[in-house]
């Protein structure tokens, strides 16, 4: 897993007010838990650009006034309106205990059903695994290359030799399905196909006029 350095400084006072305080001069609290002990600190909010306008997840190199820590970012909760970064949720990572990593997903291949006119759905964009830092891939590759019209990859398809997959073994990674404008010309053709075809009408059957009766025939003798 890719690896970043993130510098922060300990809060010396924990509450809203300072809280607020700390925002209006740019700077971003955090927590991170999961040691020993929670520690409150602060970071640069210019700082986080690098961890969260991306899909990569990042082992992240904590200085803390001079105290280095390894660490994941957790969680982030951002301002409802202006999107700024309120706070962030640090989990410190401890040699030989696992932690739970969403990894994001990359595509690879072509499918032939894409090819074929079908549209392809990505379902997920991010897997929950289980393991231990050191066995966390930078992402997770999933093969579109034999997917067909009405295909899908499933999470229970995957294959991971030391790390647990989290979500549902039935959720739907990706699929592909037909296109609109292939379901419609599909159907048209379908009704061509069907046109001018009907039963076979027996001589003399409703609608069929019937042959002249020779003169005299029939007649009353």
């Amino acid at each position: 897993m890719k690896q970043v350095s993130l510098s922060g400084s300990l809060r010396e006072n924990v509450g809203k007010k300072d809280a607020k305080k700390l925002r209006k001069d740019g700077k971003v609290p955090c927590v991170l838990y999961g040691g020993k002990e929670q520690i409150h600190f602060t970071v640069p909010e210019l700082n986080f650009g690098k961890l969260i306008f991306t899909p990569e997840v990042f082992e992240v190199k904590l200085d803390i006034n001079g105290t280095e820590y390894s660490a994941i970012l957790q969680d982030v909760q951002y301002h409802p309106v202006t999107d700024k970064v309120l706070h962030a949720d640090f989990l410190e990572i401890t040699p030989g205990k696992q932690i739970i990593v969403g990894l994001p997903v990359k595509f690879e291949g072509t499918s032939p059903g894409v090819i074929r006119g079908g549209k392809m759905i990505k379902k997920m964009y991010k897997i929950r695994v289980k393991g231990l830092i050191e066995e966390m891939p930078d992402f997770l590759v999933i093969d579109v290359s034999e997917m067909e019209i009405g295909g899908s990859v499933k999470i229970r398809e995957i294959e991971l030799d030391k790390l647990t997959l989290l979500d549902p073994p039935n959720s739907v990674i990706v699929r592909v399905k037909m296109a609109r404008a292939v379901e419609e010309v599909v159907g048209e053709e379908e009704e061509e196909e069907g046109e001018g075809e009907g039963v076979e009408v027996p001589a003399g059957a409703e609608g069929e006029t019937p042959a002249a009766k020779p003169e005299g025939e029939g007649a009353e003798s």
